[in-house]
């Protein structure tokens, strides 16, 4: 069990001030196109009177990320096994669900990539420079070396970033408006709009990443607690700001001219035209750039945190111990997770999307909000983790809300699904 070992050194204090990447990456490894996409939408119903959706959410991810780094600190277990001591079910759920996902999530992730790229460089077709993308993602996780996985996810979060919030800038925000929408209301006919916006801030399976990057990163005790804290903490300003920015896009650019904007990643390249006619063929081309970077940030991320994620899980399955190489980044179940990720789902990209596999994917993944939730408010409150690091009430509060509100949208996401079948 991971103990406080000594008190912050001069070398932390310093370390702390910088931009750290942990929570920068999970944080932008789930804001991907599709959450995007919502996020406009719900700009352009309803202007700014859902901006109070992403202060939530930032609120709701801080602390469900913040619950998985403090159990990873405090316990020095991984979050899957903490949830394995939860019993059997939950590497029921658990393993069918990250096998399903990540077939999808590899076709939909390589096709948010193609979309920008083939906008720009009409050379190659979508699913070919989704191809190209996906392949790029597996090179830069292969060898599992963090230092360069940082890097590159730094460098297209600062992409992303100038994008929308120049976006953004260029729309020229309503600040009264603004700052009314910070008041929380729920327009007519707006729920399903609500909770995509707060639960589609930041992330959903990547969530439960963070506990394998702080490890990557050499946090590994309580002694890094108040590092990991400011981390996160800052990661989802950055992306409370961004998410804020294609809100006003949104209400800005959509809502006040009455333009309406696709569902999935065709939003953003409509989103796209939209900047091209009103502002240049240069505007356009910027926010196509931030696009990709936003994809290509999801992608890369996937394919590293999830990877690892797999690792743990196959490892505990086949009773390897938990510091075992192949439970770690570079192992076999790691590069045979990133394989799973890019090979198979290109076979959908050319073929299309059979439907009752989509369907599984949306039903098992609606519940993982809500079994993250339910999972930390049991292990933070129980003698799972040392008392001095168990929740506080403010923190059970917020849990519970989460809780509520993501069970609430996998109701709504079985109802889809229902209809569909």
């Amino acid at each position: 069990m991971a103990t406080e070992t000594a008190a912050p050194n001069t070398g932390e204090r310093t370390e702390k001030w910088r931009l750290v990447g942990p929570g920068l990456i999970v944080a932008a490894t789930g804001v991907g196109a599709a959450d995007l996409v919502a996020t406009l939408i719900a700009g352009q119903k309803y202007g700014y009177a859902l901006l109070w959706c992403v202060v939530l959410g930032c609120v709701m991810k801080v602390v469900l990320v913040e619950g998985v780094g403090r159990y990873t600190l405090a316990t020095g277990r991984t979050i899957f096994e903490g949830w394995s001591s939860l019993g059997r079910w939950t590497t029921y759920y658990f393993g069918p669900y990250i096998v399903i996902w990540g077939f999808v999530y590899g076709a939909a992730a390589m096709a948010g990539t193609g979309l920008p790229l083939h906008t720009l460089f009409p050379v190659l077709s979508v699913p070919v420079w989704g191809i190209l993308s996906g392949l790029i993602g597996l090179a830069l996780v292969w060898w599992g070396r963090y230092e360069v996985f940082e890097k590159v996810c730094a460098a297209l979060v600062g992409l992303m970033f100038v994008s929308m919030v120049g976006a953004a800038a260029l729309t020229a925000p309503n600040l009264p408006e603004l700052v009314k929408g910070l008041v929380p209301t729920i327009p007519t006919g707006s729920l399903v709009n609500v909770l995509s916006v707060a639960g589609g801030v930041g992330g959903t399976i990547t969530l439960a990443a963070y506990g394998y990057w702080i490890r990557e990163k050499g946090w590994t005790t309580t002694r890094h607690m108040r590092l990991m804290r400011i981390d996160n903490r800052i990661a989802y300003v950055v992306t409370g700001i961004f998410v804020v920015a294609t809100l006003i896009v949104g209400a800005e650019l959509l809502y006040s001219a009455g333009i309406a904007v696709k569902t999935g990643d065709q939003g953003l390249l409509d989103l796209g035209n939209v900047l091209t006619d009103r502002y240049g063929v240069w505007a356009g081309k910027v926010f196509l750039i931030g696009f990709w970077s936003a994809a290509m940030s999801s992608l890369v991320g996937v394919w590293n945190g999830v990877s690892l994620m797999f690792a743990d899980f196959a490892g505990h399955v086949r009773g390897l111990a938990l510091d075992d190489p192949e439970r770690r980044a570079g192992g076999r179940w790691y590069r045979a997770y990133i394989l799973w990720l890019t090979f198979p789902p290109m076979v959908m990209m050319f073929l299309g999307q059979p439907i009752y596999l989509i369907l599984a994917y949306g039903v098992l993944g609606a519940f993982f909000m809500p079994f993250l939730s339910i999972t930390l408010l049991w292990l933070l409150n129980t003698d799972r983790i040392p008392r001095e690091w168990r929740n506080r009430a403010w923190s059970n509060v917020v849990l519970v809300l989460c809780a509520a509100a993501f069970i609430t949208l996998a109701a709504t996401e079985l109802q889809k699904a229902i209809v569909k079948l």
